[in-house]
């Protein structure tokens, strides 16, 4: 299937948002959204994606 991950179109086998991060190498402490909806880490594993989705993630930034 074909996703967008950050901006980037890309093909997945993944079904669930758990598995396209995955794929993506996408892992640790992030924050994601699917089609623009926050997904928190405890759902992102029962959470499908399907063709055409678009999905965000922003790992947190320390700065001083």
């Amino acid at each position: 299937m074909r996703i967008t991950i950050n901006g980037s179109p890309r093909d997945v086998a993944a079904t669930t948002l758990a598995e396209a991060l995955a794929e993506a190498n996408l892992t640790g402490r992030i924050a994601t959204a699917l089609n623009g909806t926050f997904v928190p880490a405890t759902l992102r594993e029962t959470t499908p994606i399907r063709d055409g989705d678009a999905i965000e993630a922003l790992a947190p930034m320390q700065g001083g």
